[in-house]
């Protein structure tokens, strides 16, 4: 595995990521809800976030690491699932699925290959739902495993913010 292929990798990515949103944070690296707020890749998570009554918290001073799925990935889900989510009485569900996304810390990227390298190809880490979450290279690319078996991509990696970083993923991560 080539290290500095996937650090690369990642810079570039998250270089490209940030361009889109930098004017958002002119002055302030703001926070990681101000990350998802100026994506427009994230609109479905920003909803989900208000919905489930997490923005205090992801706004607050801890230091977060958090995997944001874009919209794509929630279009992912099976029909209606979102939407069911979203419903007021499914609030504790919607928190278990989001703070799923969620880990206490800063995780920057080339700590986490680092982690990966050196307990053998795969790093288990817990959320803050404490549901447990493997991280993984593959073909140069991080991937994130949950504990349901699916896997989401990498494609953004240390968005940061002054309570956190950001790594956006390509699919929703679900707990068991």
């Amino acid at each position: 595995m080539n290290l500095s292929k996937v650090r690369n990798f990642m810079v570039a990515v998250a270089t490209t990521s940030m361009v889109a949103i930098a004017p958002t944070f002119a002055n302030t690296p703001g926070t990681v809800v101000d990350i998802a707020v100026g994506s427009q890749d994230h609109t479905t998570l920003v909803a989900a976030v208000k919905a489930a009554g997490l923005v205090d918290t992801l706004a607050s001073e801890g230091k977060f690491t958090v995997f944001a799925p874009t919209n794509d990935a929630f279009s992912k889900l099976p029909d209606g699932t979102v939407d069911t989510l979203l419903k007021p009485e499914n609030k504790g569900t919607l928190t278990k699925v989001l703070t799923a996304h969620v880990v206490a810390g800063e995780v920057r990227a080339g700590d986490l290959v680092s982690k990966i390298n050196a307990h053998g190809g795969a790093f288990n880490f817990s959320t803050v739902s404490g549901d447990a979450l493997t991280a993984k290279l593959h073909g140069g690319n991080v991937y994130i495993f949950d504990e349901s078996g699916g896997a989401a991509l990498v494609t953004a990696a240390d968005l940061e913010s002054g309570n956190g970083v950001v790594h956006v993923v390509n699919d929703v991560l679900l707990p068991q």
